[in-house]
């Protein structure tokens, strides 16, 4: 399968053969892809991002890499041609090295460029889509059926274009004829000074000449009016078809591409490579403007012999067509390549990329524009679509904001990389009722201007980037990132700014949730079926099971993440978010493992639990804490002797694990048998615990270990606890004898942490970090008494 690329490549014709061939050259030799090909096709191009510098050195390993596969093959060649060749490709190591040394990102660009387009040539060709291929759903009918159009384009054109030069040819013969006429008449004129007999011979055969010419000429006139009338209606037809197409491919195509972008920011599958619609874009700027300069020489012709008729007005009207068509491609495909980040910190260094998908054509890139960036607000943006005049207006100071666009020969894409920008300040509007800072949202407006075809057409492009949520604190983070999962969610194609539903249904919001949930926890583990009714139960404090009772309810903007839960001081998004950020930073590895069951409330927690043998546990999110999480087990009741009873432990947080992970924690408490439903607990985590530590460290001073251990308390969990009648045990308690616990690293805490219901009161739960303080803080080894200090 290796080389299979490069065989299918070589199975190429016509057109494509071509397009293939010209991938090749002095900057990369099509023999050093031929020799190559399997080594060139096996190479993680992919893997590097030319646009981060500082993946400068994997490009460098491999150009040196290919240089020594290169010089290797070289050496291995035998025989007659061997020696030829030898020569040859020993030449094409020294030549690339020098060409490449300086600028090893250029040679990735040139190979991503030939492998992806001989992909597309090989793809089109045998007319299958292959999944590396981004773009659209990859339907081979539609890569059909545009390809086929442009094939009718070209025929149409070529069909103009013979057609102009009989038009030419018949226009040139007329007007020698037509100065032949005048020949005659500057003849007979001169006739008069002939002697009479002569002259009326002369004046008869000239006046029969004379009338021979000018029917001949007036048959010919409408003969060529006729011509010009037919071309210009062919030509008619070929701009409705044009803009048909680049209706296709800019208004679908192109606007499908963004549509993947914009869910990609809230961790859809990514929205694919722009190449193949680059070379369609390219394709129709070819096309429009070789109809262009077909019509300004019709109107050429028209001029230098103009002649009555209804030609001229519709020479107008193909003139304006073809420049709206040419705007309307050249406006639509200046688009954001790289979007800013839509959580945007001030203060703070962002990149973007900007991209003109015709720029290696119409001469633009011989003369590379610049591109300008500034931030604008909602209304600036709205006024900025209606073609209000906005007077350069901004919200806010962009460092950085200029950039000339690069043309990159190898790929052919013009571009602009804004590397270093930093938002300086932001000038907030006045908000609306209810409405937060993190809920406004900005955008960042580009601009460039730049002439096409030797400055002939003007254009003045602007392009605006999803919208942005400014924060200046990190602690706005998990809001501003509600207001943008809902606005890339479902804002609809060709709002006006920024315009969204104010509620969805709850099935919508459960695929963007589930998107999120899958690409923040980098999983293919998403969330069940299960998981979602809970998320439903939690959302609309409901209690059915049915999954069926939540499909036709929606859910609003301020049930998302306005109005906190009922009875907490946290929105349901707020809820969420801090799941995903635990999960991120600490349990990937547990999530993926089916260690976490996570979304339980504490009821289904204890029935399933209570149906299990003694020291089985499991891990579910805490109600009550943001970004909690509980471990539950079952055990027996220390005051009812035979009666087994569900502890819950005080929920641990992201700062708890940052001080010890949640395998070692599990580790530690002997009284946790079995993971539920009954996986032996070292099957499932032992393999993330951290070994043991090992004796003095070089300087001679013995590293402490924290271990986790859980207070009991000998009493009834509904009565009220005192610090009086607590005996405590270490993590070898029997785990038989389980007892309601407190959880502390350093035990002697008298209040009661159990609510009524077993669940910890946040208020009086010590900040672990200071916990971990105090206890390595301790002079001597503690008393493990239970006695209250």
């Amino acid at each position: 399968v290796e080389m299979a690329l490069w065989i299918q490549a070589q199975q190429l014709k016509g057109d494509a053969l071509h397009q293939m061939q010209a991938l090749y050259g002095q900057h990369f030799p099509i023999e050093v892809r031929h020799y190559l090909a399997q080594w060139i096709e096996s190479q993680p191009w992919d893997a590097i991002d030319v646009e981060k510098q500082q993946e400068e050195f994997k490009a460098k390993r491999l150009l040196d890499n290919l240089i020594q596969e290169l010089q290797r093959k070289a050496e291995h060649q035998m025989g007659e041609d061997g020696f030829l060749l030898k020569i040859k490709l020993g030449h094409y190591a020294s030549q690339l090295k020098s060409a490449y040394d300086p600028c090893p990102m250029e040679l990735v660009r040139c190979i991503k460029h030939i492998l992806y387009t001989e992909q597309r040539l090989v793809q089109e060709a045998s007319n299958v889509s292959s999944p590396g291929v981004g773009l659209t759903d990859g339907t081979p009918q539609k890569y059909q059926q545009i390809n086929q159009v442009f094939e009718e384009l070209r025929v149409m054109t070529q069909d103009t274009e013979n057609d102009l030069r009989k038009l030419q040819h018949s226009q040139e013969y007329f007007i020698i004829q037509y100065q032949e006429s005048l020949r005659i008449q500057a003849q007979l004129s001169s006739l008069a000074s002939l002697p009479p007999a002569e002259r009326v011979q002369r004046e008869t055969s000239l006046q029969s000449r004379k009338a021979t010419l000018e029917a001949w000429l007036t048959r010919e006139a409408n003969t060529l009016q006729k011509y010009r009338q037919d071309l210009a209606e062919k030509q008619q037809r070929t701009l409705a078809l044009l803009r048909k197409q680049q209706t296709v491919i800019v208004d679908d195509e192109l606007i499908q591409w963004k549509r993947r972008q914009q869910l990609a920011g809230n961790g859809g599958p990514p929205e694919g490579s722009l190449d193949i619609l680059q070379s369609w874009c390219e394709k129709l700027a070819d096309m429009i403007w070789q109809n262009r300069q077909q019509i300004r020489r019709v109107e050429h012709l028209t001029q230098q012999l103009p002649i009555p008729g209804p030609t001229e007005e519709l020479l107008k009207e193909l003139n304006t067509t073809v420049t709206d068509i040419i705007s309307a491609l050249v406006t639509s495909t200046f688009i954001i390549e790289k979007q800013p980040p839509q959580v945007l910190k001030t203060q703070t260094k962002f990149a973007t990329t900007v991209r003109l998908l015709v720029g290696g054509k119409l001469n633009v890139h011989m003369n590379p524009p610049q591109v300008k960036a500034t931030i604008i607000n909602e209304q600036q943006a709205k006024a900025l679509l209606k073609n209000e005049n906005t007077r350069n207006d901004s919200s806010g100071e962009i460092l950085n904001n200029n950039c000339v666009m690069e043309y990159h020969q190898t790929t052919g894409t013009l571009s602009a990389h804004f590397r270093n920008m930093s938002l300086k300040r932001i000038k907030r509007s006045d908000r609306r009722g209810a409405e937060s800072v993190t809920e406004e949202k900005f955008t960042v407006l580009f601009e460039s201007q730049f002439s096409v075809g030797g400055n002939e057409l003007m254009f003045h492009v602007k392009t605006l980037s999803l919208p942005v949520v400014v924060i200046v604190h990190g602690s706005q983070d998990n809001n501003a990132t509600a207001t943008v999962l809902w606005d890339n969610a479902f804002s609809e194609p060709g709002r006006v700014p920024f315009v969204v539903p104010d509620k969805v249904t709850w099935p919508q919001l459960c695929e963007a949730l589930n998107m999120k949930y899958k690409s923040e926890v980098q999983s293919d583990r998403g969330l069940s079926e299960d998981n979602l009714v809970f998320l439903a139960q939690k959302a609309f404090s409901s209690s059915s099971n049915n999954p069926e009772d939540y499909r036709n309810m929606t859910m609003t903007w301020s049930q998302f993440n306005r109005e906190s839960l009922p009875g907490r001081n946290f929105t349901f998004w707020q809820w969420f978010d801090g799941v995903i950020e635990l999960m991120k930073k600490h349990l990937k590895a547990h999530w993926n493992d089916g260690a976490i069951l996570g979304f339980l409330n504490k009821q289904q927690a204890q029935d399933m639990l209570l149906s299990k043998p003694n020291g089985t546990f499991l891990l579910r999110f805490s109600d009550s804490e943001v970004g909690g999480i509980t471990i539950a087990w079952v055990a027996e009741n220390p005051n009812k002797a035979g009666e087994r009873m569900v502890w819950n432990l005080m929920p641990f947080t992201t700062k708890d694990f940052s001080i010890r992970s949640l395998a070692d924690r599990i580790s530690d408490l002997n009284h946790l048998l079995f993971l539920y439903p009954n996986q032996p607990k070292e099957e499932v985590f032992s393999r993330y615990c951290t070994p043991p530590n090992s004796k003095a460290v070089g300087d001679g001073y013995v590293k402490p270990e924290i271990k986790q251990v859980v207070k009991v308390e000998f009493s009834s969990p509904n009565s009220e606890q005192s610090g009086g009648n607590s005996s405590f045990m270490d993590h070898t308690a029997s785990p038989t004898v389980n007892q309601q616990n407190n959880f502390a690293i350093y035990p002697p805490i008298s209040d009661p942490m159990l609510d009524a219901e077993g669940e910890f009161d946040l208020e009086e739960t010590m900040d672990m970090a200071r916990q971990v303080e105090e206890f390595l803080r301790q002079p001597s080894e503690p008393q493990w008494s239970g006695q209250q200090s």
